[in-house]
Formats: C-alpha cells, sequence, structure tokens
C-alpha cells in the first residue's frame, strides 16, 4: 500500500478543483486536440513552432488533470468544530496582531491544495499556521518567518 498524501480542504475547495478539472476534461481538452489537428496541416511537423506549442499545451493540460485527479481522490474535507470555536484550527477563519504595534491580519487555515495567500488563505504547512494551530484567543506566540521571529497574539476566531 502506498503512503498518499491527504489534501485537506474546505467543500468549497473541492468544489472548485472538481470545476477546474470538469473544465479541462470537457473543454480545454477538445480545444488542444483542435490545435494540432490544425497544426498538422502546417506541414513538415519537424520545424513546426505551432504544433510543439500545442503538444507543450497538451502535455500541461494532462499533467494538471493528472493532479487534480489525484487531489480529489485524497481530498480530506475539513469539518467544523463547533465545540472549539475559540480554537484555531483547519477551516477557521483567524486574527492576529503582530505584537508590540502591528496591524491586524486575517487568514483562513486550509490544506495546502487550496491555499491561497492573496485571497487570504494560508496552508496548514506553513509556519504561520503550524504557529497557531491549536492556540486559543488572547495567546501570544512566536512565529518564525524568513526575516526572522515575530511575535502575535490571536485575537479571533470564526
Amino acid at each position: 500500500m502506498t503512503n498518499e498524501k491527504s489534501y485537506y480542504m474546505t467543500e468549497e475547495g473541492k468544489e472548485k478543483i472538481e470545476n477546474e478539472l470538469h473544465v479541462l476534461k470537457t473543454e480545454k481538452r477538445k480545444e488542444v486536440v483542435e490545435r494540432i489537428k490544425i497544426a498538422r496541416d502546417f506541414g513538415d511537423l519537424s520545424e513546426n513552432s505551432e504544433y510543439d506549442s500545442a503538444k507543450e499545451e497538451q502535455a500541461f493540460v494532462e499533467t494538471r488533470i493528472a493532479q487534480l485527479e489525484k487531489t480529489i481522490r485524497f481530498a480530506v474535507i475539513i469539518e467544523s468544530d463547533d465545540e472549539n470555536m475559540d480554537v484555531v484550527g483547519l477551516g477557521r477563519k483567524v486574527t492576529f496582531v503582530e505584537l508590540p504595534d502591528g496591524e491586524e491580519e486575517t487568514y483562513v487555515i486550509v490544506g495546502s491544495a487550496e491555499a491561497d495567500p492573496f485571497e487570504g488563505k494560508i496552508s496548514n504547512d506553513s509556519p504561520m499556521a503550524k504557529s497557531l494551530l491549536g492556540l486559543e484567543i488572547g495567546t501570544e506566540v512566536q512565529v518564525p518567518t524568513p526575516g526572522g521571529e515575530i511575535k502575535v497574539k490571536i485575537i479571533n476566531v470564526e
């Protein structure tokens, strides 16, 4: 038996991945195959940049499809823990402030497959999330960052 990695994600995150997979399989694949057919008509394939480009895109699409299928196959949906509402956990939105006088920052802690810092979603594998997981509102903790450790205080968990 292989030890496959589990991909923690919200139901919303899984749906987003399933939608991307559907588009790749039903639309993008067909587009790339059509591009390859058209490029073949240009003549000698050894000097045909259109054909090479279409084949590269086909390889990218097929690789992405395989990645998404694996992610879905080993997806673990993050369940809400309504008992510990003051504790930082997967799928929870956490707000903290950098001490002594930093600004508030808010992130949702999600699995790596769903992480997108620009949308305020950080991976449970990130140093920030690892430092915050399991802690309660009011807790102060040191967090390793590329620029050195910072101290943060958890001020809200949703």
